[in-house]
């Protein structure tokens, strides 16, 4: 289970203060304790001048030398409209072992040209999902969950030019696989946290998970999915929880919503809302 934060503002903007400096920033959150160590791997992502993504990747644990540095000067390096940054705790719903599972190619975010995609949660049918993919299924390259989940969302939104209603499509997708499975007890995936971002002009944040999985991992009266924002007329943070301890100031985003930041001028505007999940669709696994 990883750790997401994402930064849209009305500028290029510095992500260092959330991502390194803050009592509860990114970095922090990458050690917090040996149980929930995002020990297996971390990436920053952005926009540069001509609008194409450019993604600084490492494959151990942030908090701790050489990989560190390399972190921080990521951070450093990452002024720009929109900032995705993520933190890895491997899923292995594929059952492979450790080692594989490390690997720049596994770490995340996942870009493609124009377009930076971070996932927290997993999905327990990878493989059988990957034919949805289409034509876009070459294109994955190492065997995180999240990889595939990235290149069926984008194809989704590219088929529908809106990220909302292609999420929306990849949830379905995604429980008709565990259906078609009749995977007893299993549901269609564990957490659907993600931050999706088609260019320097708009950051998606969607929030959907099922089950338990504890609470934060500095708030405690939080769930661990349960995602949280902060706005203003010129930005959005959003983030896995609070990267600071200032009460009232972040909001949370309960699992089945969503928030979107877009650049209007000088001001960011932020919308909310439901993700529209079909109607009937089964998303909790049968009783076994």
């Amino acid at each position: 289970m990883c750790r997401l934060f994402g930064l849209i503002s009305s500028k290029e903007e510095s992500a260092e203060p959330w991502l390194v400096r803050s009592d509860r920033s990114l970095l922090a959150q990458a050690n917090v304790s040996p149980e929930t160590a995002q020990k297996d791997g971390w990436g920053i992502g952005w926009f540069e001048d001509d609008g194409r993504a450019r993604v600084v990747k490492g494959t151990g644990q942030a908090s701790l030398s050489p990989e560190r540095e390399q972190f921080v000067a990521a951070a450093e390096s990452a002024r720009a409209p929109v900032v995705i940054g993520h933190l890895r705790h491997a899923s292995n719903p594929l059952n492979l072992p450790p080692g594989r599972l490390i690997g720049l190619e596994n770490s995340q975010p996942f870009e493609h040209h124009t377009v930076i995609f971070a996932h927290n949660g997993a999905i327990p049918f990878p493989t059988e999902t990957r034919p949805m993919l289409g034509v876009h299924e070459s294109m994955v390259k190492g065997v995180n969950d999240s990889e595939v989940l990235f290149w069926l969302l984008f194809r989704n939104t590219e088929e529908h030019a809106d990220p909302l209603i292609g999420f929306s499509h990849t949830v379905e997708d995604l429980a008709r696989v565990a259906q078609g499975l009749h995977a007893t007890g299993v549901p269609p995936y564990s957490g659907l946290n993600v931050l999706y971002s088609r260019g320097p002009d708009e950051l998606w944040g969607f929030c959907l998970w099922t089950g338990d999985h504890g609470t934060g991992l500095f708030d405690h009266h939080r769930r661990y999915y349960e995602m949280t924002y902060q706005s203003t007329p010129h930005r959005l943070v959003i983030g896995s929880e609070p990267f600071d301890g200032e009460p009232g100031v972040w909001k949370s985003l309960p699992s089945g919503s969503y928030v979107v930041g877009r650049r209007k001028g000088a001001h960011v505007e932020v919308t909310t809302g439901k993700i529209p999940i079909p109607e009937g669709l089964t998303l909790q696994p049968p009783a076994a």
